[in-house]
């Protein structure tokens, strides 16, 4: 039962972002680059933080 609730929220997924990229593709790729901004924000602070344990944690 559960993997059909999660087959459901998928495809419910997958139509709305079709949606957002049809109806506004301008808008959509806003929303890519703001994913992307935060993968790679992320990626950084994490790259920051390997350095400092690397360091000593100084």
């Amino acid at each position: 039962m559960a993997v059909q609730g999660k087959k459901i929220a998928v495809y419910v997924l997958v139509v709305f972002v079709l949606y957002v990229i049809i109806t506004d593709p301008e808008k959509a790729a806003e929303y890519v680059q703001i994913g992307f901004e935060g993968v790679s924000t992320a990626a950084q602070a994490i790259g920051d933080f390997m350095t400092w344990i690397v360091n000593g944690g100084e």
